[in-house]
């Protein structure tokens, strides 16, 4: 059988018995097709712009963690996640046990899109993927995992050892993403979010379970109360090594054109940033009442550019459509 990599293009995928299209047929045009396969190959790497993890998601008979009426596939489904990932990085490195793990273990340096279409991969597959998809996910992410050891000074003086899968930097590298991608789609992005903050949180907190994390927020109060606590309690800290990390975020290997649209989307994170992290990171805001309007500017014109196609998340309706598990409004 067949499933369709981008519509009208399709690409084998097993087990699958009938595919099913969402709501309103809309198509591609040639120049939008032309825009989206460069959009998609530089976020997955792949040279024919079909993401390998499309498969993945489309494959299977059961459902997933998440609906299209839950709060984590509207969020994860929409651009303000372009922001949220630079800005999860930024607060990602201020922990210096997830950044010692970051700049000794991640090839980010030499292989700065590969390890963004590993994320991607990550993040598309649990928040679309099928059950199955999502514990394979996790399993081969907790085998990245076990290779990630190594030790650091804390804030106290203290040469701690670590691993990546310690609960505190596991629990960091969870807030890091979950409130970047939160603030974001609420100050850039357009669709409102199903049950608001405290649905997204709540939910997304299943998505870290398969990886050895259970204790986590599940409410916006809770959430901003264990960024208190870790700023209370000197966790966090900005050094040289921080600095270089940033510096790489900043100014990263990227196409001419995509340098001058990170370029703004950097100057979005920052200013979606709490003041406590801008401080400690030394990274000076632009006027918000410029940044904001011409961000949400941006991603409506990527969204037009590359046109209203969605081959993950499509995907990842389908699956859910041809065994019962979702039914569309109006359908």
């Amino acid at each position: 059988m067949w499933l369709s990599g981008k519509r009208g293009n399709p690409v084998p995928v097993a087990k699958v018995k009938t595919f099913y299209w969402q709501g309103p047929l809309k198509r591609n045009n040639k120049f939008q097709e032309l825009m989206s396969v460069r959009f998609r190959r530089l976020l997955s790497g792949a040279k024919d712009g079909v993401p390998p993890w499309l498969e993945v998601i489309a494959a299977g008979d059961e459902p997933g963690l998440f609906t299209p009426d839950d709060a984590p596939w509207v969020v994860h489904a929409d651009f303000g996640t372009l922001v949220g990932g630079i800005r999860a990085l930024l607060v990602q490195a201020l922990h210096p046990g997830t950044l010692r793990g970051v700049s000794e273990h991640s090839r980010y340096e030499e292989d700065a899109l590969g390890r963004l279409a590993g994320t991607i991969r990550w993040l598309t597959v649990t928040t679309f993927g099928s059950h199955k998809a999502v514990a394979r996910e996790a399993a081969r992410v907790n085998g990245m995992h076990k290779r990630v050891v190594g030790s650091y000074d804390t804030n106290a003086g203290e040469h701690r050892a670590y691993k990546a899968a310690d609960p505190d930097l596991l629990l960091w590298v969870h807030i890091a993403f979950m409130e970047s991608f939160l603030v974001c789609h609420t100050e850039y992005a357009w669709r409102p979010i199903p049950g608001g903050a405290d649905a997204y949180i709540a939910q997304w907190s299943k998505s870290v379970e398969p990886l050895g994390l259970t204790n986590v927020p599940m409410s916006e109060a809770t959430l901003k109360a264990e960024i208190a606590r870790c700023l209370k309690a000197d966790i966090l800290r900005v050094d040289d090594r921080t600095r270089d990390v940033v510096k790489f975020i900043k100014y990263p290997p990227l196409p001419p054109v995509a340098k001058v649209i990170y370029r703004l989307l950097f100057d979005a994170a920052v200013v979606s940033l709490e003041p406590e992290y801008r401080e400690m990171l030394d990274l000076k805001p632009a006027p918000r009442w410029i940044v904001k309007p011409a961000t949400r500017l941006v991603l409506r014109a990527i969204r037009w550019f590359i046109g209203p196609e969605s081959p993950i998340e499509d995907a990842g309706r389908d699956r859910l459509i041809r065994i019962g598990a979702w039914t569309p409004t109006g359908a």
